[in-house]
């Protein structure tokens, strides 16, 4: 018989605090499948205006060895007990926020940036740590089909893209997503 077992387990993030003085706000970001905090943290630096922002790169909790490298990546989880690694994940970003505020002062204004598998992390944090609506970045994934309307409502505002040929994120699934958060009341810009 299977038995779900709690554990501890620690993950890690990457911050770079904003180059301004005073409150900032916080761009997290979520990496895709098989990649590193490093990684997403270089796509957040390359945002334009980013560095007036505190920048939190969170790494997926677990990891596994690349096997062409040998290098240290991550995934944010499978299908497998799958409402209870939504939990754990949530829980983690946001001790991993609650940290970043505990160390630089923030402006309550927070943008979640996820690529590929990440994406799924950015709407699931922006709509379960939020005290007040937040802002999601989307490239190549979809919104979890968990996340319904009235949740979906603290998006306030979203980034949505997909490359013309992607076969994962498809065309159908990318207007789908579309009409989710415009239905939700988000302003939404689509790539």
């Amino acid at each position: 018989m299977e038995r779900i077992v709690a554990a501890t387990t620690h993950g890690r993030c990457l911050v770079i605090p904003a180059e301004i003085s005073g409150p900032a706000p916080i761009l997290g970001g979520f990496h895709g499948y098989g990649e590193d905090a490093e990684t997403q943290l270089e796509r957040l630096r390359a945002i334009p205006g980013s560095s007036r922002w505190h920048c939190i790169s969170i790494q997926g909790l677990h990891r596994f060895y690349e096997r062409r490298t040998n290098r240290v990546v991550a995934s944010w989880m499978t299908r497998q007990n799958r409402e209870l690694a939504i939990a754990d994940n949530i829980a983690y970003v946001s001790n991993c926020i609650e940290q970043l505020a505990a160390e630089w002062p923030v402006q309550p204004k927070i943008v979640f940036a996820g690529f590929s598998q990440g994406v799924g992390m950015a709407f699931r944090a922006a709509v379960s740590l939020q005290k007040g609506p937040a802002g999601v970045i989307a490239v190549g994934g979809d919104i979890p089909p968990e996340i319904g309307p009235e949740a979906l409502a603290n998006v306030s505002a979203a980034m949505v893209a997909r490359g013309a040929t992607d076969p994962w994120y498809s065309g159908a699934k990318f207007a789908t997503d579309q009409k989710r958060l415009t239905e939700a009341g988000a302003s939404v810009h689509a790539l």
